[in-house]
C-alpha cells in the first residue's frame, strides 16, 4: 500500500456544513432549554456507541472484540433496566397486598410525636398505599404495630 495517502482534513465546504449543523443544534438547545439528567440510560449509551462508530479513524477501526464487548454492555444495561421496572411493579403489588391484609386489624400508627391506635376499615392501593382508621387516612409506612383480632 505504498504511495497511498489519506486526506484527513475537511474541505471548506464540509467545514461550513459542519459549522451550520453545530450552530443549528446549539440554537435548538437555547430555544428548548437543556434538561440535565443525573443518570445515563440505554438510549444515551446507544447514542454514544453510534457516535463512536461514525467518528472512528478509518485507518484504525474499532476492533471486533471491543465492539462485541460494548454491545454486550448495552444488552446488559437494557436487561437491568427492564428488571428494575419489573421489580418496582412487584414491590408496589406486595406493599398493596400488605395494606389489604391490615383490614379489620388493630394497628398503631406512628405520627412522630404521638401514636394513634385503631382498627383499619379501608385501604387505598397503589405506589403509596394508605390505611383508613377512624375516617383518617395514614401512610402504610407509618404503621408501627399490627395486632390480630
Amino acid at each position: 500500500m505504498e504511495g497511498v495517502s489519506l486526506n484527513t482534513k475537511l474541505s471548506a465546504e464540509e467545514m461550513a456544513k459542519l459549522n451550520m449543523q453545530v450552530d443549528s443544534f446549539n440554537k435548538s438547545i437555547a430555544v428548548e432549554g437543556r434538561k440535565p439528567q443525573q443518570e445515563l440510560g440505554k438510549d444515551d449509551f446507544l447514542k454514544l456507541l453510534i457516535t463512536q462508530l461514525s467518528n472512528q479513524d478509518p485507518t484504525e477501526p474499532m476492533e471486533n472484540t471491543e465492539f462485541i464487548a460494548q454491545m454486550a454492555q448495552f444488552s446488559s444495561l437494557e436487561q437491568m433496566t427492564n428488571m428494575n421496572q419489573e421489580f418496582a411493579k412487584m414491590n408496589s403489588m406486595l406493599v398493596s397486598s400488605q395494606a389489604v391484609n391490615t383490614i379489620g386489624k388493630t394497628v398503631d400508627v406512628n405520627l412522630g410525636d404521638t401514636v394513634t391506635t385503631g382498627v383499619v376499615d379501608a385501604v387505598s392501593t397503589g405506589i403509596n398505599p394508605q390505611v383508613r382508621i377512624n375516617n383518617m387516612y395514614y401512610d402504610m409506612n407509618k404503621i408501627q404495630a399490627v395486632y390480630g383480632n
